[in-house]
């Protein structure tokens, strides 16, 4: 692993991406500190982390589009195969390259307030709260991208989707305010839901046998508890929504308040991606 790490974090550094990556990152962090601490005076430097968490959707694509998807193209992924480690190993190295390209301009952010506290009341306790949370979000999502670098040799599709997905985490809590709230809407929701896994499963196993049993699986299952008590699903796919937006959890903290659940969440959530990865790259292996 630590052989997999060094070279990853020398080729983020060698190149272009750990340059740009932190540059975007701290111009914007930046601006949103010139907008909300200077120019509008206000202290809380929290708000500046919330506004400029928007630019994951730019950097994090930046960061992991290449990480698999190009040693797929490349047929460089083969060497690893052959070599003394375990898939484990070689994702987990991956990860904690990138999770130091982002912790180094989080190191530079981490002085903002204190710098602040100088010329005003900075609550700290807060500031440090939210970038911890900040941190987290962007690992969660490091991770959920190094899972979809793994699917393709297409460093552009798989820089589309992590896109795609990170707005829709984005908009998620606004967009559940639009969806349906009722039984039948949730319930045809968890159907897509148990075809997109199915189709997951298929595509990490090439068992098409085991996707169409965990597809229709997941779908007999929610309609048949749909039919014992349909009360359930009233409300339930506004509530998944709002539930699975790392966004939201991060505005908990900037709004205050320490939320350990929201830190096992982002746990979890890097724990799942990553456990997908080295399915992803197994399935490879075996192959």
């Amino acid at each position: 692993m630590k052989a997999v790490f060094k070279h990853e974090l020398k080729s983020y550094f060698h190149s272009l991406t750990a340059y740009v990556f932190a540059a975007f990152l701290l111009l914007f962090i930046g601006i949103g500190a010139m907008l909300y601490n200077l120019q509008a005076a206000v202290s809380n430097f929290e708000y500046v982390l919330s506004f400029s968490s928007l630019i994951f959707v730019v950097l994090i694509p930046i960061l992991t589009m290449r990480s698999i998807s190009e040693e797929r193209k490349q047929k460089t992924d083969q060497l690893l195969y052959s070599l003394p480690l375990t898939t484990v190993e070689v994702v987990m190295g991956k990860y904690l390259a990138m999770l130091t390209v982002f912790a180094i301009p989080m190191l530079i952010i981490c002085v903002y307030p204190l710098i602040f506290a100088q010329y005003g009341d900075v609550y700290l306790p807060t500031s440090y709260g939210s970038m911890a949370a900040f941190f987290l979000t962007g690992a969660g999502f490091i991770a959920v991208g190094l899972f979809i670098s793994s699917l393709t040799e297409n460093q552009g599709m798989a820089a589309g989707i992590t896109i795609a997905v990170i707005l829709f985490n984005y908009y998620s809590v606004s967009l559940a305010e639009y969806t349906s709230s009722t039984a039948l809407g949730s319930l045809i929701a968890l159907w897509v839901v148990a075809v997109v896994l199915g189709v997951v499963v298929k595509i990490l196993t090439r068992n098409e046998n085991l996707g169409y049993v965990t597809g229709f699986g997941l779908a007999i299952a929610s309609f048949a508890v749909y039919l014992i008590d349909s009360t359930k699903f009233e409300g339930l796919l506004p509530d998944i929504m709002r539930t699975l937006s790392l966004f939201e959890r991060l505005n908990t903290f900037v709004n205050g308040v320490f939320d350990l659940t929201a830190v096992v969440f982002y746990l979890s959530v890097i724990t799942v991606f990553l456990f997908l990865t080295v399915q992803s790259l197994e399935k490879r292996r075996y192959n």
